[in-house]
This record gives structure tokens, C-alpha cells and sequence, in this order.
């Protein structure tokens, strides 16, 4: 039951499997202390990527430190950032989601369609959307509840299903922002911050960041999405309700991509049906280089934010510096490798 008790009530960063090797020999050197701090502190990983990223593009990219440079690194990353609240509650409980990108902008049409072409207040169009990404996280979470799907596939699934949807409500047309009220563009606005400008959007953005923290690591239902990811089966007998916990997070993932939504259309002043195509591997991308591990009950949201920033510094300083669109994705897609790679590492205990 002690080890049963500990799943229930992890770590505050997730550490997962990290109380099973208390007072067992472990051998001595650098490696195996780096192993340690690691396993206990999931996020100083991308945090140290982060700082080595900034303090290589200061010196290699001019114009790095400009101010208008740092905000527009945060409003590139302001979406992605979201969606990766969003992907990293599912991802805790080893689920994946691939259509977070559809549901966000399936959410978007359906805000910019009904105030543009229908006449719908502002405020209700936004709701209205909050509602329609609202019910598409609650389909993905009965699907895999209810009739015991594997998340990969009900998400491939309804990852078309909400683009086709998306394409015939739309008529595959962009809705242009003038058409729009002010308060479905209202997160693009921006605000002076010092020498800086940033958006209302990346406002929220961290916000965001900063809620689902505080929900996770303090909370009874942050502690079961720890538990269900580490080990549905131990959390179950304990007495969580895994498929209400997982359900519910299926549910305020569609939220977030809800809230996604809106800030692309002030991202982009627009709303278009063929908007945001990569946003579901990018989601991921942010959440595995930020130290969330693929197969759950370890990591922190912060850590997506921390993974969400380096993809933009790193992005953003190799266009500063130069370099080819090709290679940029080349460096990510080497960075995801050696991030999952790490987790590999981190999450072997030797006895």
C-alpha cells in the first residue's frame, strides 16, 4: 500500500518511479548524480537548452536581444505554447492527442463564421467556439473511455473527421479580420511593456502556464492525472476514478484549444481553414523537449513553456543568422530525438 500511496500523491514534478529506489545502493560518479538531479527536477533539462540556446544566438545573431525580437518570439510560440497546455495534460496520462491543431482551428471558423456571416454578437461567437472545442475534446474522451481506444488512434481519427468539418463549414475561405469584431482580434492587440510591445494573447498564454501549474501540483485532481499516467491499473484500485480523470482532461484539452483558437485569429488578424497544419506536432514537439515523458505520470507544464520557447529561440536565431529553413527543421527534429532519448535515460533506476 506504501507504494500504491505513492503513486497516488507524486512528486510535484512528476518524478514518477522515483520513490521505488529509497535507501537501494546506487553506484557512485557524475553520471549518476546528473541521473538524480534530473529524475527529481524534470524541468532543469530544457531549462539549462533554454539559457545555452539565448546565450548563443546573443552572441551569433545580431539583433537577438532586441527587445521587438524577444516579443516576437513570444507571440510566435503564443499558440503552440497553448496547444501545448493542452498536449501535455493528455500526454501525463499517456495519451497523445494528434488533433489538437483541428479541433483549434475547426473552433476558430466556427467563432469568425457566425459573427461575419451570421450576425452573431462577438462575445457569443466566442463562447460558442469555447463550446465547440469543448464537445470535440469530449468525443476523443469518450471514444477512449467508453469503447477502449487507444488515444493515437482516435485522435488520427478525429484529427480528420474535425478538418473535414472544418473544410465544409468553411467552404475552404479564410474570413478576413474586418469582417470580425473587435473582440474575436482582441488578443493580437498589444500592449507596452518597457521598450517591449506584447500581445494580450501571450498575456493569457502565460497565464495559462501559470493556472494549470498551480492545478497540477495542488490539487486531488492534478495528483490523479499524475497517478492515472504512471499506472491506470494501481491508481484504479486505490480508488481513483481513472476514466472520469481521463475523460476530464480530454475535455479542458478541447477548452484549451478553444482558447488556442481565438488567439490565432488575432495572431494572424484571420480566420483560415488551412491555418495552424502543423500546430499537432508541434504541440508534441513543445511537451517532449520540455521533459514531459511520452508515457506519462512525469513532467510539468512549465516544462512545455520552457519546450515551446527553445523551438522558437532556436527558430528565430537561426533565421536571424542565416540559415536555411531545411536545416531549422533539421535542428528540431534532432532535438525532439536526443529529448525522448534523455527521458529514456532519466527514467531507468538501477538497483
Amino acid at each position: 500500500m506504501g507504494k500504491l500511496f505513492r503513486k497516488l500523491v507524486p512528486a510535484p514534478q512528476g518524478a514518477g518511479t522515483a520513490g521505488a529506489v529509497v535507501g537501494a545502493e546506487r553506484p557512485g560518479g557524475l553520471s549518476t548524480r546528473i541521473h538524480d538531479v534530473l529524475h527529481s527536477n524534470a524541468t532543469l533539462g530544457p531549462l539549462f537548452v533554454l539559457v545555452l540556446a539565448v546565450v548563443i544566438f546573443s552572441v551569433a545573431a545580431d539583433g537577438f536581444l532586441e527587445p521587438a525580437n524577444l516579443s516576437l518570439i513570444v507571440q510566435q510560440v503564443m499558440v503552440v505554447g497553448t496547444l501545448g497546455i493542452a498536449q501535455t495534460l493528455i500526454i501525463l496520462t499517456a495519451g497523445i492527442d494528434l488533433s489538437v491543431g483541428a479541433i483549434m482551428v475547426l473552433s476558430s471558423i466556427v467563432m469568425a463564421k457566425l459573427s461575419a456571416d451570421s450576425g452573431v454578437p462577438g462575445l457569443l461567437a466566442l463562447l460558442i467556439g469555447f463550446g465547440v472545442g469543448t464537445a470535440c475534446g469530449l468525443v476523443n474522451g469518450a471514444l477512449v473511455t467508453r469503447l477502449r481506444l487507444p488515444p493515437f488512434i482516435v485522435t488520427l481519427g478525429t484529427l480528420n473527421v474535425f478538418f473535414a468539418l472544418n473544410l465544409y463549414y468553411s467552404k475552404s475561405e479564410t474570413v478576413r479580420g474586418v469582417d470580425m469584431p473587435d473582440l474575436l482580434l482582441w488578443t493580437g492587440n498589444t500592449i507596452s511593456l518597457g521598450d517591449t510591445k506584447i500581445t494580450y494573447g501571450s498575456l493569457i498564454m502565460l497565464g495559462l502556464f501559470a493556472a494549470f501549474w498551480w492545478v497540477l501540483k495542488n490539487t486531488a485532481w492534478g495528483r490523479h492525472v499524475y497517478a492515472t499516467g504512471d499506472d491506470a491499473e494501481a491508481a484504479r484500485l486505490a480508488g481513483v476514478r481513472t476514466d472520469r480523470v481521463l475523460l476530464s482532461v480530454y475535455i479542458v484539452a478541447g477548452l484549451i484549444c478553444a482558447v488556442a483558437a481565438w488567439m490565432l485569429i488575432g495572431r494572424i488578424a484571420s480566420a483560415s481553414p488551412q491555418a495552424g497544419i502543423n500546430a499537432n506536432l508541434d504541440s508534441i514537439t513543445a511537451v517532449v523537449i520540455g521533459g514531459t515523458s511520452l508515457f506519462g505520470g512525469r513532467g510539468l507544464v512549465v516544462g512545455t513553456l520552457f519546450g515551446a520557447l527553445i523551438v522558437g529561440v532556436l527558430r528565430n536565431g537561426l533565421t536571424l543568422a542565416g540559415t536555411d529553413v531545411l536545416w531549422q527543421d533539421f535542428a528540431v527534429g534532432v532535438l525532439i530525438i536526443a529529448a525522448v532519448a534523455i527521458d529514456q535515460w532519466i527514467r531507468k533506476v538501477k538497483a
